[in-house]
């Protein structure tokens, strides 16, 4: 008997001495009216615009986790504090079960969860849901060997009418971007020059340093990054080559764990900050080194994991998210991951060039039954530039993923009165197979010409007036439909207070905005008492 108490103690001793991951849901953000009552300490000016454009009201996810419950947590004996969430008002920390189930016990917490599902069974709280989902170049390009990525989603008809990403802002979320910095296919994003694309900034998380050109040992990132990006006339052209970029790190090459899951809602909550408009991540989480981590497909419902429960938080800031669906589809898995789930997600599967599906693109649908993935575009055998710089052929719904993510940038640059979900919506209902999706095809091949034409039509029925460029770095241009006569045209800032008032006819139909800070106006034209109100976006 003696024997086995000594052996129950000793097991016990080491099982819970043992190190675990885990999320520590915090109960509150006590200074969060101070932060909603002067939003630009949490948020850019950029981010505050595009959540006004789209018609999204600042919330207590937008608030920074309460540093003093931080240091507490981090305080604490035998916890180490490796990230941290505000849209989950969570702290991802690292432990002994014992150590962190006493943090569980303070007063701050609301609950925690064991990444180790297996430890959560019994001890009474789930994590709480006050923190949970809420449901220019020529006319003509010569695009070399892409050629069929883009013309297979028609992207090469919104780029022939000028629209090339210009202004629109793109984060990729990925694993290492060593010889973006050097190599001449992406010269033009570091010449200064934002009209035709600029990398603006990025930081690496896994490290916790702002190199994010450092040698992480992979440069999947760098090749992602091309088929959007990169340009090398008559050789490659990605689908948005004037888009601007931010670049974050967040995979560990190294190993597998569930810390990238939170190092990646980081980097998504940094690009809401700063205004960014599109996501783009070819990174998807099943399976990890440490098998009790791993999740089944019956997590992939879009609410079950940390980095999906983010995605869907970052969507309802107002900002697209293009996600890979993974290249699991000849494995016994075949499933998406996470957090290709997430039902605001786009999530991207991937055919070849001849338009038929790749054989290693995971399959939907959702664990809960949603047509995943939406969308497909060229994943087989598509040209990136490679760790030496040099165009190559590559595979994987990590290239058909960024592809979409930047055709999808050309279209909302042509209509940027949509949001962010409208875009997706749009996206979605152009493609091949809407009326008859499949687990592996899901809605099919986009087509953003028809996209265009749809609504160019019902823009044109509409429109009492003709305003371009918008979004205006500069001179803005005002046509007037026949049988209207507006006299006057009132400018007001995002706060609505009148900055500017000018007379307008046939002949003197040009305001000159490029004065004016960058952020989103109303463009008011009034004549006796008639008016109408249109918004105007200064980049």
């Amino acid at each position: 008997m003696k024997f086995l108490v000594l052996t129950f103690c000793l097991f016990s001793s080491l099982c819970f001495s043992q190190e675990e991951d885990a999320w520590v849901y915090l109960k509150d953000k006590p200074t969060s009216n101070t932060y909603l009552n002067s939003p630009l300490l949490m948020l850019s000016q950029h981010s505050l615009d595009r959540r006004t454009a789209q018609g999204i009201s600042l919330d207590l996810k937008d608030v920074p986790v309460e540093s003093s419950y931080v240091n507490t947590i981090s305080q604490s004996n035998g916890i180490t504090v490796l990230a941290k969430s505000k849209w989950l008002n969570a702290l991802h920390v690292r432990g002994t079960i014992t150590d962190i189930n006493l943090v569980a016990s303070l007063s701050i917490v609301d609950s925690v969860q064991f990444k180790d599902n297996s430890l959560n069974k019994g001890i009474g709280k789930k994590a709480s849901d006050k923190f949970s989902i809420e449901k220019t170049l020529e006319a003509q390009l010569n695009y070399g060997q892409t050629e069929n990525q883009t013309t297979m989603l028609s992207g090469d008809f919104l780029h022939d009418l000028g629209y090339l990403g210009t202004g629109y802002k793109i984060a990729i979320l990925d694993a290492g971007f060593k010889g973006v910095e050097t190599f001449t296919s992406f010269g033009r994003l570091h010449d200064a020059n934002l009209s035709n694309g600029e990398i603006l900034g990025g930081y690496d998380y896994v490290n916790r340093n702002s190199d994010y050109y450092g040698d992480t040992g992979n440069t999947h990132g760098l090749s992602v990054l091309s088929t959007i990006g990169a340009f090398i006339d008559h050789q490659f052209i990605g689908t948005a080559p004037n888009a601007e970029f931010y670049l974050y790190v967040t995979e560990d090459v190294g190993s597998e764990t569930p810390l990238e899951e939170s190092l990646w809602v980081e980097a998504a909550e940094a690009a809401d900050s700063i205004g960014v408009d599109i996501i783009n991540t070819s990174l998807g989480y099943t399976t990890y080194d440490d098998s009790s981590y791993s999740y089944s497909y019956s997590d992939m419902d879009g609410a079950t994991t940390f980095i999906s429960r983010g995605a869907e938080i970052a969507s309802s800031r107002g900002m697209l998210l293009v996600t890979s669906a993974g290249n699991e589809g000849s494995s016994s898995w075949k499933y998406i991951s996470a957090p290709a789930d997430a039902p605001s997600v786009l999530s991207v599967g991937a055919v070849d060039a001849n338009e038929i599906i790749a054989s290693f693109s995971s399959f939907g649908p959702t664990a809960d039954n949603r047509v995943k993935p939406e969308v497909l575009a060229q994943g087989r055998n598509v040209y990136v530039i490679n760790s030496a710089g040099n165009v190559s052929l590559s595979n994987g719904t990590s290239f058909s993923g960024p592809i979409m993510a930047g055709m999808s940038a050309c279209l909302w640059q042509a209509f940027p009165n949509k949001t962010a979900s409208e875009i997706k919506d749009l996206i979605v209902q152009s493609s091949d197979r809407f009326q008859n999706p499949s687990d592996q095809y899901g809605y099919g091949i986009p087509d953003f010409q028809s996209i265009y034409e749809s609504l160019d039509v019902e823009h044109q029925k509409k429109q009492i007036i003709k305003i371009y460029p918008n979004p205006v770095t500069d001179k803005l241009h005002i046509t007037l439909a026949k049988n209207h006569d507006y006299k006057e045209v009132h400018i007001f800032n995002v706060l609505g207070q009148l900055i500017a008032v000018k007379n307008i006819s046939s002949s003197d139909n040009i305001i000159d905005m490029e004065g004016m800070d960058n952020g989103v106006y109303v463009l008011e034209l009034v004549s006796g008492t008639n008016s109408h109100s249109v918004k105007i976006l200064k980049r």
